[in-house]
């Protein structure tokens, strides 16, 4: 019994171990996580992550320290998130989603504000109202109306002027009196401004003599007006009562109160005062005339009642003013049309359809030009005034080749040949053999009607035209492919010129710009395409070429005439060739740029050209600068290459880190100019080539350390230190260095590893200006807290089986 207790503890302690070391391992994972070392399917898990939660790009750094990637590695996880492409997915989301609300909400504010709105609008006048520029305020600045009543709180201003002068400001009180000084009490209430000055003048008179002799005068008018106030009542929009100036009329009212509603009347508008209608406005007098004089002037307590409608009828198609129009009972379509500003120049005027609602169901109405004066109008009416039709009942078209192409007039008995001669005749470029007439047929199928252009013009074909024909006579050129010549090589501006008759070897290349300085003129080839009427399987001939020798005495090339579709090589001198430039730089007497003066011209060479080496000259580590691709035939050719390695990297990383390095314009060469030097021409001595740059640097005294070293930094060159004497000296490896892939890169650009002899490394060894890399650990994926639960579960299960199992054997 003892035992299986003690069986069953052993594999639950392995199972708990087991737990403890991934958990800590995948902390310790997280913790040291690295944007380089995630593979392209983590980034895309990662960013698919982000959008089933709607986190956006912006948030990245909340969300990924939240998932343990530090934040010194945010920026290089965007920036591979953007390398894949996948930051448009985040980014898209969020467009997605603000553009759904902002159309949703737009298109149901569009959907309740616009059938009102439309409704609004269609009626003719209503805009009037909602015209911000546009108020009807009265003007206070005009004279006095004689038929102006005086009323509570309008002030009389009162001149006397003469022999005598003097001048009052009297308002009118709420009894209807006015106090002249020195006189007395006046009533003035309900008096008009000519009934007020006699009376007014009577009454000083009395007191001023010189205003019965004519000496002394009396002039009365309005100050300051008071206010009223009007009710607005019946389809209006803001219906109520409103306090306006006493100079206010009709229309004043009707703007501040917002105007007729939607089944308000523009032309039945009352005054009523004292229980009596005064006055009935029509707005469409103002509206259509400029009209106003039926808009009265308020007063106080008038009501103002805006009536139904009674008909309306809308009119639309080619009037001018396209609306929905009320009219009166004794009105016609007639005097409806000419509310909407008549027809349009494009209207059809014989018949207008109509559209009425009758007891039952809608009808079609066809009303003649006779009946428009007469026709009587029914509310809800609606008129469409269409527009002539898009033909033509005498056109003829003539186009291409003739000096005055276009539309000309029909006549009778016209033939093609007058219509010719209406454009000026044909053009010299015109192909006389054929031309064509577009015709419609009677079912207006169309149909072609092919002549001789020069039969016609000289009276030999008659054709006689119908209406809508459409004429066409072609050029030469038009019929034919574009003539050209082509020059390649060494011309100024190789490249395809336009062909033209008789022309010469000699002027395509003038049109060509001349020939350059390397070119060739004892091998000038012209390749011409062969034009064989018939067919010989025999044959293989596929092109004429002609070769030209510019410098021999019985040269024919000004007697060389091409043909169209000729191409002419210019090729290239076999002895020319370009100066070529190199650089050298550094520790040599004469540094600067030289120029090859051979093919085999080799390093130590230019070494000896530049003066030799200075005394302080280290050229142990001396370097190379090549070009990486010596031709643009050479980029392809290694484009191609790569294509292929690049598919088999599957990481994103991986394949621009490559093509980084391809890209780069020059490459480092390691070369030893210590061995060149001591034996010239030998395989270490390579020759010179355009562009290259030979750098040679003083004697270096130190070493440089990277990688995975306690504390990175340059230490002074000691020939007696080794290797691992450089690691000692900057605090030694990390945990995480992967030693036995150290390796060393002199000067000179060489590059040497550590080697493994049996249980050993053997590290490379050091000289002046080296660096010492040291790279990591790749970092092994653990068992996640879900493995190792369920691996921990396992191996319980397995020491229970094994329990049960002694048992039953017991």
């Amino acid at each position: 019994m003892f035992r299986k207790i003690l069986l069953v503890q052993l594999f639950l302690f392995i199972g708990y171990c087991v737990n403890a070391q991934v958990s800590s391992a995948s902390k310790e994972q997280v913790g040291r996580m690295k944007a380089d070392n995630l593979s392209d399917d983590q980034v895309r898990q990662l960013v698919s992550e982000m959008k089933k939660k709607n986190v956006p790009l912006s948030q990245l750094d909340n969300y990924a320290t939240q998932k343990g990637v530090p934040a010194s590695e945010v920026p290089k996880l965007k920036e591979r998130i953007q390398s894949l492409g996948l930051d448009k997915e985040l980014s898209s989301a969020e467009i997605v989603k603000e553009a759904e609300t902002r159309t949703y909400s737009e298109a149901h504010s569009e959907t309740t504000a616009s059938p009102e709105k439309e409704k609004k609008t269609r009626v003719f006048g209503s805009e009037l109202f909602n015209n911000k520029n546009l108020t009807f305020e009265p003007n206070l600045r005009l004279p006095t109306p004689v038929n102006y009543h005086l009323g509570t709180g309008d002030e009389v201003i009162i001149d006397v002027y003469g022999y005598s002068e003097v001048q009052h400001k009297l308002k009118v009180s709420p009894d209807g009196y006015i106090n002249i000084p020195n006189l007395g009490l006046i009533y003035v209430n309900g008096l008009s401004i000519e009934d007020a000055r006699n009376r007014i003048t009577k009454q000083l008179s009395t007191i001023y003599s010189g205003i019965k002799s004519g000496n002394t005068f009396v002039q009365i008018t309005l100050g300051n007006i008071r206010s009223i106030r009007v009710l607005l009542i019946g389809e209006i929009v803001n219906p109520g009562s409103y306090t306006l100036p006493s100079l206010a009329t009709v229309a004043n009212a009707l703007y501040v109160s917002g105007g007729p509603s939607e089944n308000g009347s523009f032309r039945n508008i009352q005054v009523i005062r004292n229980g009596q209608v005064i006055s009935t406005f029509d707005l469409y007098d103002f509206l259509v005339n400029g009209d106003l004089s039926n808009s009265i002037v308020l007063q106080d307590q008038d009501i103002v009642k805006v009536n139904p409608y009674g008909t309306r009828v809308e009119l639309y198609g080619e009037v001018k003013r396209p609306a929905i129009y009320e009219a009166k009972p004794n009105e016609t379509l007639q005097q409806v049309i000419s509310y909407a500003g008549g027809y349009t120049d494009n209207a059809f005027r014989e018949t207008i359809n109509a559209f009425r609602i009758n007891n039952k169901e809608r009808e079609v109405v066809t009303v003649t030009a006779s009946q428009v004066p007469n026709f009587q109008l029914k509310s809800g009416d609606q008129f469409f005034i269409s527009g002539v039709l898009n033909r033509f009942s005498n056109r003829v078209i003539i186009a291409g080749q003739v000096f005055h192409a276009g539309t000309f007039a029909l006549e009778p008995n016209m033939t093609l040949s007058d219509l010719i001669k209406k454009a000026d005749g044909v053009t010299e470029n015109a192909s006389l053999t054929r031309g064509i007439i577009r015709r419609l047929q009677k079912d207006y199928s169309p149909s072609f009607v092919s002549f001789n252009v020069q039969d016609v013009i000289d009276g030999k074909e008659q054709v006689f035209l119908r209406k809508e024909d459409s004429v066409v006579i072609y050029g030469k050129t038009e019929l034919r492919e574009a003539y050209h010549v082509k020059i390649l090589g060494e011309v100024n501006n190789p490249g395809v010129y336009a062909y033209g008759d008789s022309m010469r070897l000699e002027d395509l290349i003038l049109l060509a710009g001349g020939l350059r300085d390397a070119a060739s003129l004892s091998n000038i080839e012209v390749s011409r395409i062969i034009r064989e009427p018939g067919y010989n399987s025999k044959d293989s001939l596929k092109s004429i070429i002609q070769k030209f020798n510019l410098n021999s005495e019985d040269n024919a090339t000004h007697l060389f005439s091409l043909q169209p579709f000729d191409e002419v090589m210019i090729r290239r001198a076999p002895l020319y060739s370009s100066l070529s430039n190199v650089v050298i730089e550094g520790e040599v007497v004469y540094p600067g740029t030289y120029t090859i003066n051979s093919k085999k011209e080799h390093i130590s060479d230019l070494v000896k050209r530049g003066g030799g080496l200075r005394p302080d000259a280290f050229p142990e580590g001396a370097v190379l600068l090549r070009r990486t691709f010596v031709t643009g035939s050479d980029s392809s050719l290694l484009a191609n290459k790569l294509e292929t390695f690049f598919n088999k990297l599957q990481d994103s990383s991986s394949i621009e880190h490559v093509k980084t390095s391809i890209e780069r314009k020059q490459q480092l060469l390691g070369i030893s100019l210590d061995k060149i030097m001591r034996s010239p021409g030998s395989k270490y001595d390579l020759y010179l080539e355009e562009g290259d740059v030979i750098s040679v640097p003083k004697k270096l005294q130190t070493v440089q350390m990277f990688g995975e070293i306690y504390f990175p930094k340059k230490i002074r060159y000691d020939g007696k230190y080794t290797f691992r004497d450089y690691i000692n000296g900057s605090g030694g490896f990390t945990a995480q260095a992967l030693r036995r892939r150290s390796y060393i890169v002199y000067a000179n650009g060489e590059v040497k590893n550590t080697s493994k002899i049996l249980f050993f490394n053997r590290y490379p060894k050091v000289k002046p200006g080296a660096e010492i890399y040291v790279p990591s650990r790749r970092e092994h994926k653990g068992l996640s807290g879900n493995e190792a639960i369920g691996l921990a579960s396992g191996l319980a299960s397995v020491a229970l089986v094994i329990v049960t199992i002694l048992n039953a054997v017991k």
